[in-house]
């Protein structure tokens, strides 16, 4: 009897869509500073189709980090995109 191979899957917090893990941008933002997850502190997902409508991400961006500078944490994410 053949293995069933697992995939986790989680879900984008802009769309609220399901995704297998592998599929997403895993970030986190700590003290109103957003980083590629490290291993350390809670994180969230975005899906490839959301990270190209800024418009769709700025608001659960900012509900995330609990912060209204919206301009800086969307420069530190295409930062953070560009360079993965």
């Amino acid at each position: 009897m053949a293995e069933k191979f697992y995939r986790p899957t989680r879900m984008c917090i802009s769309c609220r869509e399901k995704f297998a893990q592998e599929e997403l941008v895993r970030i986190k933002c700590m003290d109103a500073e957003l980083s590629l997850f490290n291993g350390f502190g809670r994180s969230f997902y975005f899906c490839k189709i959301c990270l190209s409508d800024e418009k769709k991400i700025t608001k659960a961006l900012m509900r995330q980090c609990k912060s209204n500078k919206k301009d800086e944490l969307m420069n530190k994410l295409k930062e953070i995109v560009t360079n993965e």
